[in-house]
This record gives structure tokens, sequence and C-alpha cells, in this order.
């Protein structure tokens, strides 16, 4: 099967390439001052714990940090190669990992919020985000599986961004963002994918009203949603074999394709295209706003209502 340009646009882009070995070993040690390890490099870092001390890393390069906990603000600005395995970052090391370029973060918590912020080559697996208000934000060529955050505004104006087996709770998440694959995900998030581009969903559940208004080029694939106003203004949608329950109002001003394995509540006003449904409950379409005729609605069963 011919590949989307959806799937094409990320292809290869997301790859980290973290094998770091650090030259020079710290282990067990408590860390505090400014700047306490600034510009280091070649380092494994071992069961420390940075204490009070503003921007701990900074400047860093080639680092692996193993069992080490991070308990104050900026650990890592301006790094690069950075290896974070069974690692925490607490409430306190907020704003943590920013301008930073190729870092892996395995099997960790990060309970800082507004994390990740203009970094390039970004792998996360197996991490919790407890508090991910603000997090990932122009952020480019990210990878993440088993990923779990709560917080909103997660990964806004990101790009090139793969993600297999991730939760959100979470609204407003991935505003802006661009060439966006999500597998298997279950997210809970008002207002997700607004302003973005070439986003593809694989068998997720998404629950938020307002989903994805002013998107350009939304796919959704074997996916169950919930919403009020969802799929609105939208330049391009396509979903396949999708499920709309207690959605309403859907599709407002959207080009759509849409096969729909389930009964629509109520369609308004789609601007062009085709939706195939099991029935609808309430179609509104009022020519005033938009030409009926370009949109072809299929309905394998009786609609209760029709509105023209």
């Amino acid at each position: 099967m011919e590949k989307s340009q959806k799937e094409c646009a990320i292809q290869g882009k997301a790859d980290t390439d973290c094998k770091v070995e650090g030259k020079k070993e710290i282990s067990q040690q408590i860390l505090t001052g400014e700047r306490a390890l600034f510009q280091g490099n070649g380092l494994t870092i071992t069961d420390c714990v940075f204490m009070e001390g503003e921007s701990p890393l900074k400047e860093s390069q080639d680092i692996v940090l193993n069992g080490s906990l991070f308990r104050w603000k900026y650990p890592l600005w301006y790094s690069k190669n950075i290896v974070a395995k069974d690692c925490v970052w607490f409430d306190m090391a907020r704003a943590g990992v920013w301008y930073t370029d190729n870092i892996l973060v395995e099997d960790s918590v990060i309970e800082a919020p507004k994390n990740f912020r203009r970094c390039h080559k970004v792998k996360l697996k197996n991490v919790s985000f407890p508090n991910a208000a603000e997090t990932l934000w122009n952020c480019e060529n990210i990878k993440m599986e088993h990923v779990t955050a709560k917080g909103e505004y997660f990964a806004m104006n990101s790009q090139e961004i793969e993600i297999d087996g991730f939760t959100l709770t979470g609204d407003y998440s991935f505003d802006g963002a661009k060439n966006v694959v999500i597998k298997n995900a279950r997210m809970l998030s008002k207002d997700s994918f607004w302003n973005t581009e070439n986003v593809t969903v694989y068998d997720s559940f998404i629950s938020g009203e307002y989903l994805g208004w002013n998107a350009k080029n939304l796919t959704l694939i074997n996916c169950t949603v919930e919403s009020l106003q969802g799929m609105c203004y939208i330049d391009n949608l396509v979903m396949k074999n999708c499920k709309l329950i207690n959605t309403t109002l859907a599709f407002e001003y959207s080009s759509v394709d849409a096969q729909i394995d389930s009964k629509i509540d109520s369609v308004m006003n789609p601007a062009s295209g085709t939706i195939c449904a099991e029935y609808i409950d309430n179609l509104i379409m009022e020519p005033d706003k938009i030409d009926p005729q370009k949109t072809k609605i299929i309905c394998k069963g009786k609609m209760d209502k029709r509105n023209n």
C-alpha cells in the first residue's frame, strides 16, 4: 500500500543515537552549588543527587546518568549527547532540559513541569510525567515509547514526532505540532491537535471537546472519539474504521472523508467530502452557510432527523 504523505513526512527523522560512554565516573555524591558540573564532558554519573544550585550540567556533553536525582532548577541546558536511565526530576527541577541535542531518557520519572524546550533528537522510553504542564515545546525529532503524561499544553509547536504507547490527561495538547504519528494512545484532552499539520493517529481513544480545529491533513485510523463539536474547521480530515460515541455537532466547515463504524449523534454543516456512518441522529445542513451538494452522506440505517 502506498504510504500517506504524513508517514513519509516523518519517516526516519526521529531516530536518536545516544551511544554515549562516560570516561570519568562520579558515584554516590551529593552535588550542590550553581553549575556544579559545568561543561562536564565524558562523565558517568551514578546514584548521585543534585541538590540546591542551578544549572548543574549546563553546557555538558557525552554524559551518562544512572539512578540519579535532580532536585533543583535547570539541570541540563545547552547539553549534547545525554543518556539518563532510572532517574528522577523532582518538582523543583523545573525547566530541566532546554536547548539540548540528542538525549535519551529511559525508565524515569519527570515530576517537574516545563521540561524539554527547543531540543533536538529526543527519545523518551518508559517515562512518566505526573506534571507535564508546558512540556515538549518547540522541539524537533522526538520519539516516545510507553510514556504517560498529565498536564496542559503538551508538545506545543513541536514537529517530527513518533509516539507508540501513550497516555495523556491534559487539555490543549499538540497545538501547532507538525508531522506527527501516534499509535496506541489514550488521550483525555480538550482542544487537542489544534492548528496542526500532517498528524496521523492509529488505534487510539481520544476524548475531548473541539478536537482538531484549524488542522490541516488530520487522519484518524481505527480510533474511537468522544467529542463535542469535534473535527471542525479542518482542511482534509480523513477517518477510517472509526467510532464516534457521544459526539455532537461534528465536522462543521471541514472537508472530510469519514468512514464511521457507528452512529453519529449529530453532524453540522460539513464543507465537502463524504461521510459514511451507521446512521446520523441529527444532520444539519444549512444552505445559507454551506453548499449541501458538496457533501455526500451515506447511512446504512435511517436518519432520525434532517435539517436543511
